[in-house]
């Protein structure tokens, strides 16, 4: 249009490094980082982040390259979210239950120049530079992460964290992307049925699911975070870079308790959370010796599995306020929330939590999420009843999977982000989740879904945990068996949990099937299904024709 000029007066490419420049002018003197007795300001995180890249920078890593990080809820996992991006390169977490063989493929795949190792996963990293020099690949710098309370013997030839932090210079030139577009990120997915796919955030999808998670969460300026969600899954579902935004105060949590929920939520009356509904569990199962009461509403965003209606429930019962998400590694973490209508309030409770578990609609990040026809690409009618597949498309879908192309086409087949996911819509245009396409069972030409049988056997009040997968059946083709882990002291037989689901669910949805064992789960406390598939199909097939 005439009379327009895009110049550096009107256009900057978006990056979260902004989030931190600016809190460290409005919030300098707040405090942004809790850990134990160690404290930060917004101030000194941002001069700790620029000097970090800095060093970095004389460690001769450039634009685009790869630095990854292995260390839980602390720190300096927090400070490499900034640090790194403003060095100019890609920051790569990788997920702390890998062991040494994984860590060394993902180092290769993702030619990491330096990773940064907390001390508690040192000995994974030495196997699995130790397995890198065996395939003459260029080894990466070893940076230790360390602790005053703990020492680590036979470390003085290595880079130490706080030691390589204070080479940096304080007037270091913050690097900011040519390109908004440019990767910021680098998510490896869980690779539970393949190889871990490594999915590339951009700058700009980056901000803008920061101030989307900021929006679905309600956070007001200066909220108190809890850190229960692992930095190292997709960016903490981008939150790393959200509180920033609002200058909140990180309080970061080493390994995740019930007990050190508690703790934390009243000693640093902390304001939001997040979590898989296996942290929700934890807290509602908690001992009573545990529990305290809230000194105020904490809001609790979960994702990473559909939650039990029942779980919200008791949540809410505790006090917490629960926002349900849903998304993928994909699309940044939370692409999805379930926002609450006002008209809702006047249902019974346990119909409020049945329309909490829904996925609800794209958030504002995200452009539009529908339900569809994966072959005809066509909406499917919003009647609660037909299964489609969930497809997402927007600013915050990711750039890619690096170094495969094939499989970004494939993602992207038809225009849409397909997600593997089967859900229906709901007349309100509301999604939900029936199964991944993967999981779904078909028993004598039905379509079962193990969401709705594992919703079922939750509310059973001996129950703690339950996962649903196919078990072969000569007759039906599959039937639904079910793992279940009891809640301590309790006690149930196979038969009663099996008529406990006939007596609230159609029999041929009904597990024929219960195992009674702890649940194997990803460090992200999503059900390992793939595992229990692989146990169930070794149990062999039923050969009985058991009535529907």
């Amino acid at each position: 249009m005439e009379g327009t000029l895009k110049c550096s007066a009107n256009y900057v490419p978006l990056t979260p490094i902004s989030f931190l420049e600016r809190s460290a002018i409005v919030y300098r003197d707040r405090v942004s980082i809790v850990y134990g007795n160690v404290k930060f300001t917004w101030r000194e995180t941002f001069e700790r982040c620029v000097k970090l890249a800095s060093a970095l920078n004389h460690l001769g890593i450039s634009r685009g390259d790869v630095v990854a990080a292995l260390a839980p809820n602390i720190p300096a996992m927090y400070e490499l979210h900034f640090a790194v991006p403003m060095a100019g390169a890609v920051l790569c977490t990788l997920n702390i239950r890998h062991d040494s063989a994984m860590v060394s493929a993902l180092l290769k795949h993702s030619e990491a120049k330096v990773i940064f190792i907390d001390y508690q996963f040192l000995d994974i990293a030495k196997e699995a530079l130790k397995i890198l020099s065996k395939k003459n690949t260029r080894l990466p710098h070893l940076v230790l992460i360390s602790d005053s309370y703990h020492s680590c013997p036979g470390t003085s030839e290595i880079l130490e964290y706080e030691s390589l932090l204070a080479t940096g210079r304080p007037d270091f030139p913050v690097i900011r992307p040519n390109d908004e577009f440019d990767p910021i990120s680098l998510n490896y997915t869980s690779g539970t049925t393949s190889t871990p796919k490594g999915v590339v955030y951009s700058h700009r999808g980056a901000y803008l699911n920061s101030l989307a998670a900021v929006l679905l969460n309600e956070m007001l300026s200066m909220p108190v975070y809890l850190w229960t969600v692992p930095m190292f899954h997709c960016n903490g579902w981008c939150l790393t870079w959200a509180v920033a935004a609002q200058g909140g105060t990180n309080v970061c949590l080493r390994s995740v308790t019930a007990k050190g929920i508690f703790d934390s939520i009243s000693r640093h009356h902390v304001t939001h959370m997040g979590g898989a509904p296996t942290v929700l569990n934890m807290i509602i199962n908690a001992p009573v010796s545990e529990k305290m009461s809230l000194p105020g509403k904490v809001s609790v965003m979960t994702g990473g599995a559909p939650p039990p209606s029942h779980v919200l429930f008791k949540m809410e019962e505790l006090g917490f306020n629960v926002t349900h998400s849903y998304g993928l590694t994909e699309t940044y973490g939370p692409g999805t929330v379930c926002t609450w209508k006002p008209e809702w309030n006047s249902l019974p409770p346990d119909e409020r939590a049945k329309i909490k578990a829904r996925q609800g609609l794209h958030h504002l990040g995200m452009e539009e999420i529908d339900i569809m026809d994966p072959v005809t690409m066509k909406s499917v009618p919003a009647d609660a009843k037909t299964l489609g597949e969930v497809m997402f498309r927007g600013n915050t879908v990711m750039n890619g999977y690096l170094k495969d192309v094939k499989a970004t086409e494939d993602a992207f087949k038809g225009g849409w982000l397909q997600s593997g996911d089967l859900g229906i819509k709901h007349p309100d245009g509301y999604i939900e989740l029936k199964d991944r396409s993967k999981d779904i069972i078909i028993s004598g030409g039905e379509n079962i879904s193990t969401i709705e049988v594992e919703s079922v056997i939750f509310t059973h009040p001996a129950i703690f945990e339950a996962a649903v997968v196919g078990r072969p059946d000569d007759y039906w083709g599959e039937t639904p068996c079910a793992f279940v882990k009891l809640k301590d002291g309790c006690n149930a037989s196979e038969d009663e949990i099996i008529n406990y689901c006939r007596d609230r669910l159609p029999h041929y949805m009904a597990p024929r099937t219960v195992v009674f064992e702890d649940l194997p789960k990803t460090s992200t406390g999503k059900t390992q299904k793939y595992v229990l598939r692989q146990k169930a199909r070794a149990m062999g097939g039923l050969s009985r024709k058991s009535k529907l």
